[in-house]
């Protein structure tokens, strides 16, 4: 029978299966089909927010956003506690989620400027499109790949496009490739990520019978935010009153939930057609929420870090611990949490690779590690510590002044500057908020911790360091 079924055309098929139920013997039959069937490679979407907090999800906490799109995501999915990006700002998070490397080993130390920017803090002018990138090696394996959104990996005169670095299809924003249409409606960002999901499902409708992956990388909820009155409109009881202006959480709010309902749009459409069960969807953002003290968030810079210390550019939890919910039916338990996995940006390379059947290229030598039992509900040891070096200033308020440099290893989180002061070490899982400093109480742990993370530094490309970088000194009153 089973030579049989491997050689049979539909038809044929079904009519030995409607005479193997007749006979009592379906369940062999069903068998021996599945047997002769290769599994098909899993579709991934990749849905990235920008300047997102850890506790701007409803199924993170948050009792005041509505999110019940994300939310529901979660419910059927496994939501990750412990999930970090390998940068605070924007570039670095999306290099490393792209080549499974610290953005600085590729000298990807803050966001791509200009050109004079850029050389001013020793930077590139864009990602080395030669590195080994997940698009290029998925590309290579038989996978369609797109990308629609923020690139921000490098633009201006000169730069390459998106489909340099292994992407098919890609209209994006802060790229020299194609770009979002609009920009000069006042209200582009507010309506971007509309667009940026009718042109993911677009691209998911064409390549819906072949493997696919896709990058859904938002502009949303990065300053400077704009929403519409439609988009505020279930806000208004945060409206302040007796004055003619719109209230930070109306206009903060509002941009999220508009990012949730379009992100619904995005799902449902996965499962009408019909592919949820092999797409891996996955959900997170590229560093912590952007602070008042920034001109063009003075007015929304609200988001939430949940209970943690440190905002945007900040290397405490607040500015790298992000959301993660990934959602795979029928392979990830519904509802699940996982509070004990470490896992962090650059383990999405070697992971998507590995849940692709995808061989790693010998000299990759990825700085993540496949983490891809966790895609299926099964927590996993973290083997590799994971490095952060921050060299220019961290705005707000004073306890967001973080060290130059930290390291997670196990329980442990240490922070410390070059010369080897500042040294604070926490105990993250019995202080998620970093405020009971106990370096004191566990000098071994020190020594080992500060000594990896050196060494780690020193071998990094040299670069300046902004004079005020790992800094929380404050101006004191003076006297004569």
């Amino acid at each position: 029978m089973r030579s049989d079924i491997t050689f049979m055309n539909r038809r044929q098929f079904l009519t030995a299966l409607a005479a193997a139920a007749a006979a009592g013997t379906l369940r062999s039959c069903v068998f021996a089909a599945e047997s002769s069937t290769a599994a098909p490679k899993p579709n991934f979407v990749f849905i990235f927010a920008d300047d997102l907090g850890w506790g701007d999800l409803g199924c993170y906490g948050n009792q005041q956003i509505k999110t019940p799109n994300l939310d529901q995501l979660a419910k059927n999915g496994v939501l990750f506690t412990q999930f970090y990006v390998n940068g605070s700002v924007c570039s670095p998070s999306r290099a490393a989620f792209m080549t499974g490397h610290f953005p600085a080993c590729h000298r990807v130390h803050g966001h791509f400027a200009t050109h004079k920017q850029n050389k001013a803090r020793a930077m590139p002018d864009w990602l080395d499109p030669k590195v080994h990138t997940v698009t290029r090696l998925l590309r290579g394996a038989g996978y369609t790949t797109g990308h629609f959104g923020k690139w921000h990996l490098g633009s201006g005169e000169g730069a390459p496009t998106p489909g340099d670095y292994g992407i098919d299809e890609h209209r994006t924003r802060s790229s020299s490739g194609p770009q979002l249409e609009g920009t000069s409606d006042p209200y582009f960002r507010a309506k971007s990520t509309a667009q940026i999901v009718d042109r993911t499902i677009s691209f998911i409708e064409k390549n819906r019978d072949k493997p696919f992956y896709v990058n859904v990388w938002t502009l949303v909820p990065h300053a400077t935010l704009h929403p519409t009155d439609e988009q505020m409109k279930s806000y208004e009881r945060y409206a302040p009153r007796g004055v003619p202006y719109k209230g930070a959480k109306q206009i903060y709010y509002a941009s999220v939930t508009d990012l949730d309902t379009q992100i619904g749009r995005l799902i449902s459409r996965i499962d009408e057609l019909g592919l949820a069960d092999n797409t891996i969807i996955a959900f997170s953002s590229d560093n912590g929420p952007e602070d008042f003290d920034i001109r063009n968030a003075v007015h929304s810079g609200i988001g939430s870090t949940g209970p943690f210390r440190g905002r945007k550019r900040s290397l405490y939890e607040g500015g790298i611990r992000m959301p993660f919910i990934v959602r795979w039916p029928n392979h990830a338990p519904a509802g699940k949490v996982d509070d004990t996995t470490v896992i962090a940006g650059v383990d999405w390379l070697p992971t998507v690779c590995s849940l692709a059947g995808v061989k790693l290229p010998d000299n990759l030598n990825p700085d993540g590690q496949d983490m891809s039992p966790v895609f299926v509900g099964k927590p996993t040891q973290r083997t590799r510590p994971l490095m952060w070096q921050w060299r220019f200033r961290v705005f707000g308020d004073m306890t967001n002044k973080c060290p130059m440099l930290a390291v997670r290893d196990g329980k442990w989180k240490l922070l410390m500057d070059p010369d080897r002061s500042r040294i604070e070490l926490y105990d993250i899982a019995a202080d998620p908020t970093e405020l009971d400093n106990i370096a004191d109480q566990h000098p071994q742990i020190v020594r080992k911790l500060s000594a990896q993370l050196l060494r780690w530094q020193a071998t990094l490309p040299p670069g300046p360091v902004e004079k005020v970088a790992g800094s929380n000194a404050y101006p004191w009153p003076q006297g004569r």
